[in-house]
């Protein structure tokens, strides 16, 4: 439990909420500009599909190399200010890449270290994020809080930030990173008005060994019956997802591509999935007293996976805009769902070092995913890596069903953690 008290409300989410809820508004409405926007930037600097593929591994290859790390600093330092300061690098980051795009000094390797930088500032401010929010609201109001913030994640990065890209670009690239740096400066001013008090976590002098911290973080996620075939189940998925979305552009943008979509067109792809994402952070709560938690949690990462064939079989605008929005739907419950759960089982001062844990796998297979998309995309074409990353992505909802046989948690606003069987 952290220091800070007041931000915690018996009923209702509360101001400290709110502000921290527009602040990550503010910062995925930059995400999202800088998502779309820098695949179409590399496409003006390279037709090359491993090299595309090269920015997706530059965004998420900052949580294998610091995700343990930054656990660690999380459950040391006050979350909030954690944020503040990491949303501040991210906006002289982009800033910088502004400068670089407008004086046409801006290159490959350069987009590509600016998206590896920005990567590092996500890993200290999501962090952050998903661990000061228990501090904020009840616990039994843990998955209506979340289900708001994956929805204005989706509606931020996909809804907003993905068409307003497609806008920025005809104005200039720079333009884009510049809007970005100031969504970012802004989401930490948010912050630092809105949200007061200290929010470290109670109990931690920060004077044990880093490791020994590390340690513990490590061991109770690879004890926990539930948290760890999650970890692994996420993992898996990331590193297929992300293989098939690092190359996803090709199939999209341009005369001869299978769907042949302009550079304007193809963020509207995403409206779709911004939308189904509003309707499953409302429906996942519903869902979850309906049909039980663990059961909609692999019903919705299975649909996912399956929903993933409907560009490769079907390669229409409308189509997969559809599916997009089904997606956006089963993907949104379910992460609304699993983050509710982690943060439910995890005590209060291991959020950070579970979370950096979990995170420097789940995430750290992503660079890895998006490398492999672009070689088999390379070698063997586009539709190769689409089936392939299907493939993984349902494996992996095998795995978690006949894992989780075995583990059952008790419905939200339980005390009790987790009660396991030892039968078969």
């Amino acid at each position: 439990m952290a220091e800070h008290e007041a931000g915690r409300r018996t009923s209702g989410l509360g101001a400290g909420f709110r502000a921290q809820l527009a602040s990550t508004g503010l910062a995925n409405l930059g995400d999202g500009i800088l998502g779309m926007l820098a695949p179409l930037v590399a496409l003006t600097l390279t037709a090359s599909p491993a090299q595309i593929s090269l920015l997706t591994a530059a965004t998420w290859a900052p949580w294998l190399l610091f995700g343990l790390a930054a656990g660690v600093v999380i459950d040391r330092v006050d979350r909030r200010r954690a944020q503040v300061v990491a949303l501040a690098l991210r906006a002289g980051v982009l800033a910088a890449t502004a400068f670089l795009s407008l004086s046409g000094r801006l290159t490959m390797p350069l987009l590509l270290a600016a998206v590896l930088l920005y990567g590092v500032t996500e890993v200290f401010a999501d962090l952050g994020a998903n661990s000061i929010l228990p501090d904020l609201v009840p616990a039994d109001r843990l998955p209506a809080a979340n289900g708001r913030v994956l929805g204005v994640q989706q509606v931020a990065n996909a809804f907003l930030g993905s068409p307003l890209a497609g806008v920025l670009i005809v104005l200039g690239a720079g333009v884009g990173f510049g809007a970005s740096a100031a969504l970012a400066a802004l989401a930490a001013l948010v912050l630092v008005v809105g949200l007061r008090g200290r929010f470290r976590p109670s109990g931690r002098s920060g004077s044990s060994r880093p490791l020994a911290d590390v340690r513990e973080g490590l061991v109770f996620l690879v004890r926990h019956p539930v948290i760890r075939p999650l970890v692994i189940t996420s993992s898996v998925m990331n590193l297929a997802s992300t293989g098939y979305f690092a190359v996803f552009v090709l199939w999209a943008v341009g005369p001869g591509s299978a769907m042949g979509l302009t550079a304007a067109q193809y963020p509207l792809l995403t409206l779709g999935l911004a939308l189904g994402a509003v309707a499953g952070s409302l429906l996942a709560d519903r869902l979850q007293r309906r049909f039980g938690e663990t059961r909609t949690i692999i019903a919705m990462l299975l649909a996912d996976g399956l929903l993933m064939l409907v560009p490769v079989l079907w390669p229409n605008g409308w189509v997969v805009a559809a599916a997009f929005a089904l997606v956006g739907l089963t993907n949104t419950a379910g992460n609304v769902l699993t983050q509710s759960l982690r943060q439910r089982l995890v005590p209060g001062a291991l959020l950070g070092r579970v979370g950096g844990a979990g995170r420097t796998l789940a995430y750290g297979l992503m660079p890895l995913g998006a490398v492999l998309g672009g070689l088999i995309a390379e070698r063997f074409g586009l539709a190769v890596t689409f089936y392939a990353s299907v493939g993984l992505f349902l494996v992996a909802g095998g795995y978690l069903t006949v894992s989780l046989r075995t583990a059952s948690v008790q419905p939200a606003g339980e005390t009790s953690t987790v009660r396991v069987s030892t039968s078969a």
